[in-house]
């Protein structure tokens, strides 16, 4: 029943994310133009805006916004101009619903009491929050304030939780400040030396935000490295194909997301098996 409820709050929340991500660099291209158009920003309100089609703005009814159904009924074309829908929208309703499901399967800790209940909660929200990074980020490589600022309110509530219900709060105040450090530290450094041509200061911001969730230094080293070995997974092949050159820039937001949640679940387990592999 548990798992049912969270495919369909992930679903939900998976088309949230595709309203969301289009919102958000609608209105920034439109306050970029000379005379913004008034009535348009209002209409791309994330609260109050309905939601309509991206290509001929008509507004969408009930059966048309069903997360992955409406687009396969549809046949992936809009109902009013049968314009194509990108095929975007159910794949990203789809991966919001297993992360979902698959962060109740294998959640670190019990969720036996209110307050673990209340931080997986706030997990959930910060995982639709990274999927709206991700999408966004692979496609005009830029992470948006208007999602990393809400995401780091976000996070520090759960962190706040993590605190209240740790029995040493002290410590654990210290381990999350040192893993923002190395969380962030590095990739600034990184930024600083290559004057931004390296990494991006979105990364920068991304590696402190994500120190602050997975919580010690240990963890946030880890992160950074199962991102850099996602990276490399995908960028090596490609460069020896010829799909991308040497000068080529890839988003890193998407790998430092993976990165953080394969920490956050399988974290404390992984560096478990390499302190048993190295007999540390």
């Amino acid at each position: 029943m548990i798992i049912a409820v969270l495919i369909v709050f992930g679903l939900c929340l998976g088309s949230f994310v595709n309203a969301l991500v289009w919102r958000v660099r609608e209105q920034a291209t439109e306050v970029g133009r000379k005379k913004p158009r008034k009535d348009y920003l209002k209409d791309l309100s994330i609260s109050k805006g309905r939601s309509m089609c991206p290509d001929c703005h008509n507004t969408l009814a009930a059966k048309d916004l069903v997360p992955v159904f409406s687009w396969l009924s549809l046949k992936g074309k809009c109902r009013y101009c049968r314009k194509p829908i990108s095929a975007q929208y159910p794949i990203v309703e789809a991966i919001t619903a297993a992360l979902f499901v698959a962060s109740y399967v294998w959640w670190p800790v019990p969720i036996n009491r209110p307050i673990m209940d209340a931080i997986f909660v706030f997990w959930l929200l910060i995982l639709t929050g990274f999927m709206a990074l991700i999408v966004y980020d692979l496609k005009w490589m830029l992470l948006p304030d208007r999602i990393m600022l809400p995401l780091t309110a976000l996070a520090l509530v759960m962190a706040g939780l993590v605190v209240a219900n740790n029995s040493n709060p002290k410590q654990t105040i210290i381990h999350k400040l040192l893993a923002v450090a190395v969380g962030g530290g590095i990739f600034y450094v990184l930024f600083q030396i290559s004057q931004g041509k390296w990494i991006g200061g979105g990364d920068v911001k991304l590696g402190w935000l994500l120190g602050l969730i997975v919580g010690t230094p240990a963890k946030a080293l880890l992160f950074i490295f199962i991102a850099a070995l996602a990276g490399s997974v995908i960028s090596v092949p490609m460069l020896a194909s010829g799909k991308m050159g040497r000068t080529s820039t890839i988003p890193f937001g998407p790998f430092l997301i993976i990165g953080g949640i394969v920490t956050m679940l399988f974290g404390q387990d992984l560096l478990n098996w390499y302190h048993h592999l190295f007999y540390l």
